[in-house]
């Protein structure tokens, strides 16, 4: 009986691990196609942008910046693709240069309400400090707690004692 048992564990286990695969497939499949999706929206919409400017016969400041978010995006499509990585830093670019973009595309900062100005370039300066945060964070080593290191040092002397 007990052989019978340890026969259905076993096969229950490789199913689960067959399924665990497939799903880790699935999962991936999902991202790639995603990706591929999101990269052809970006540049369909930066073509478009592009083509709407050479109607037009001038590329304004505003037209010029919006060209770079979806430059922007395009690189972050490409990062992730490529390490499997969301570069949040992009996503704080793409916020800087949108909100630089509205102050742009205003007809003159002097008509602008000061409450709208101060509230856009704090906003900026918040983002910028934000990405110097990140860039100084992906420099420092993670902190490791008393308590893992301790964790770690088990697992090391059963290791060389195993």
């Amino acid at each position: 009986m007990a052989t019978k048992l340890e026969k259905l564990e076993t096969v229950a286990e490789r199913a689960e691990g067959h399924t665990e695969k497939i799903g880790n497939l699935l999962v991936e499949i999902f991202q790639f196609f995603a990706l591929f999706v999101i990269g052809a929206t970006v540049v369909w919409s930066a073509v478009l942008a592009y083509w709407g400017m050479m109607q037009k016969g001038v590329g304004s400041v505003d037209d010029i910046l919006l060209l770079f978010i979806y430059l922007e995006l395009g690189a972050m499509v490409g990062i992730y693709f490529k390490t499997n990585r969301l570069p949040v830093q992009f996503l704080i670019y793409v916020a800087v240069t949108m909100m630089t973009r509205s102050l742009a595309s205003s007809l003159n900062i002097a008509d602008m309400e000061s409450l709208h100005l101060l509230s856009v370039t704090g906003a900026v300066l918040i983002l910028a400090v934000a990405v110097l945060v990140l860039r100084y964070a992906s420099h420092v080593p993670p902190f490791i707690s008393h308590t893992d290191s301790e964790v770690s040092g088990r697992k090391q002397s059963e290791e060389a004692l195993g």
